[in-house]
């Protein structure tokens, strides 16, 4: 709804993008004719009931532009966004992990500095910025890799990779002060005692339990992915649902944009689902009891 109301407040009017976009003529008689065929003449309440209502009978709504059914339109979308949510989350997983363990294990010294570096700098730069740059040095001065588009494994690396590095400082900081956290524990103790080698108590009783926060954090960052970078997506033409609702909010197409929002809402639900389930799988002592969790 707030959404919806947006989009109406926003400067700019829709018949004139439509016209525009589809070469129609810009008089006066043309352009109501167009509003009283979209429906965009009745009052604004009446409007959102009308595509609440489609909703319910589970009828998206079609492009005020191109005249398909939005549902079409954001499955058409749907696997490349997947696809770039897979590499971000590969990209993520190769610099988070590692560089968390190490800099929780050789605190203080070289690695963790280091880790803890690569972490600021991560957070510090924008995601369009660091394609950017990407951009210029591996598809303009070297050539190793395409600037934009998409159709190969080559196009899903600079887009994968800008998506995966500015997220990875955030698990690299959860991670290394899990472990910090988990390392003192008793039982962490007791099991060097008992001559267990440290790399196994840190990958297998330690890590489990430093999981925990990121398992909680990655509902969101995976809601994230699955919605689509709108900005990523812009930025090197790839052919997702961020890419999508870009386009539709130039061209004021509300029921693209709603389709959108509705689709990325029922992604963050789900992620977030999935990462209550994880968290349950982690730690045994948690419960899921008449709506509310409880040590068991």
């Amino acid at each position: 709804m707030v959404t919806f109301i947006l989009m109406k407040l926003a400067p700019g009017d829709p018949v004139l993008a439509i016209l525009r976009a589809s070469d129609g003529a810009l008089t006066q008689a043309g352009r109501e004719a167009v509003r009283e065929e979209l429906g965009l003449n009745l009052p604004v309440y009446i409007q959102y009931a009308n595509w609440l209502t489609n909703i319910v009978l589970l009828d998206w709504g079609r492009s005020m532009t191109s005249n398909r059914d939005v549902w079409d339109m954001l499955k058409e979308r749907l696997p490349a966004t997947v696809s770039l949510a897979v590499g971000a989350g590969v990209v993520l997983m190769l610099f988070s992990f590692p560089l968390g363990v190490l800099s929780a294990k050789y605190k203080g010294k070289f690695p963790d500095l280091a880790s803890r570096t690569l972490a600021l700098l991560g957070s510090s730069v924008p995601s369009f910025w660091l394609g950017l740059l990407l951009i210029y040095l591996f598809a303009y001065r070297l050539n190793w890799l395409p600037m934009m588009g998409s159709g190969s494994l080559r196009h899903l690396i600079l887009p994968s990779f800008t998506l995966g590095f500015v997220m990875a400082p955030e698990y690299i900081r959860l991670l290394r002060a899990g472990l910090l956290d988990t390392l003192t524990q008793e039982y962490i103790r007791a099991a060097r005692a008992r001559g267990i080698a440290e790399w196994r108590i840190t990958l297998r009783h330690a890590l489990r339990a430093a999981l925990l926060p990121i398992v909680a954090v990655s509902g969101i960052s995976l809601g994230s992915l699955l919605a689509g970078s709108v900005v990523t997506e812009s930025l090197f033409g790839w052919p997702g649902l961020g890419c999508l609702a870009m386009e539709a909010i130039k061209l004021r197409d509300y029921p693209v944009v709603q389709g959108y929002v509705l689709l990325s809402g029922a992604f963050f639900l789900t992620a977030n689902w999935l990462a209550d389930v994880g968290l349950t799988t982690l730690d045994p002592r948690i419960r899921i009891v008449r709506g509310r969790r409880e040590p068991r």
